[in-house]
Formats: structure tokens, C-alpha cells, sequence
């Protein structure tokens, strides 16, 4: 119940920043629909990212994949509200670089490693990502927990 609640504060948070609507159920609708977008456009990632993985290395569209993540993550917390710049808010928060990193990097993993060892070293690539979800929602959990709503809105 309490982990719930700290994912509806800051799903609420996200939607009063970045959803003009003066409906809170249509904020939280909205920011849920902006999580789930990211996760429809993942394939279109994997069918850009792919194919250029063939021609130019995986090596390259990998590190250009993380770097793309990279900056978008950290360009979260600087993206103007929608009172500052519309639109663009919510249209900032999407980005397809995940589809392309997650496939570039199995397939990476796959065909470096060696052939007794490929399945034990590909789950790797699980491990870590359940362990950063892990990780994001403890942050969420401290900075709700010892944050009060203004401050998380400012």
C-alpha cells in the first residue's frame, strides 16, 4: 500500500508539472499514457537502432544508445513545466533510444561471449535492468518520503 501510494505521488507530481488539465484524474491518466507511449515506441528503436548495428558496429549504436538515455534521463529534471513551453513538456519526455539500447546490447553480449557461458552472461542485461528499477524506485521512495508535494513540484 505504501509503495502505491509513493508511485501515485509521484505519477500526481509528474502530471501537475507536465499536463495542463485541471482535472488531476486526466493529469494522472496523461502521465500514465506518457509511461506507456515510451514502451510502444521501443520497437520502432529496435528497427532504427538494428539495422544500423549491422552497418556500422554495435560497438558504436550501443555507446550512442547509452549516451542517448543518458541525456534524456538527465534532461528530465530540466525540462521546463507546461506553463513555460507547452506542449514540448510531455512531447520531451519521449524518447526511442531504449528499444535500440536493450537490443543492441543483447545482441553485443551475445556474440562476445563465449559459447558455454552465452545464456549465464546475456541475463546480465536482465539483472541490471531489474536492479536499476529497483534502485529508481528507492530514490522515489527517499525523496517522497522526506520531501514534501511543494517541494517535489518545484
Amino acid at each position: 500500500m505504501v509503495r502505491l501510494r509513493r508511485v501515485q505521488l509521484i505519477a500526481v507530481t509528474l502530471g501537475k508539472v507536465f499536463f495542463p488539465s485541471s482535472s488531476p484524474a486526466a493529469q494522472l491518466l496523461a502521465t500514465f499514457g506518457t509511461f506507456a507511449a515510451a514502451f510502444l515506441v521501443r520497437p520502432l528503436g529496435g528497427m532504427v537502432f538494428g539495422p544500423l548495428g549491422d552497418r556500422i558496429g554495435r560497438k558504436r549504436v550501443l555507446a550512442m544508445t547509452m549516451i542517448m538515455m543518458a541525456v534524456g534521463t538527465f534532461c528530465i529534471g530540466l525540462i521546463p513545466s507546461y506553463d513555460s513551453i507547452g506542449v514540448m513538456a510531455p512531447v520531451l519526455l519521449q524518447g526511442f533510444s531504449t528499444g535500440g539500447e536493450y537490443g543492441s546490447a543483447a545482441t553485443f553480449i551475445a556474440e562476445f561471449s563465449p559459447d558455454k557461458k552465452r545464456g549465464f552472461m546475456s541475463s546480465f542485461l536482465e539483472f541490471g535492468t531489474l536492479v536499476s528499477y529497483m534502485l529508481g524506485a528507492g530514490v522515489v521512495a527517499v525523496l517522497t518520503a522526506v520531501m514534501s508535494q511543494e517541494t517535489l513540484l518545484s
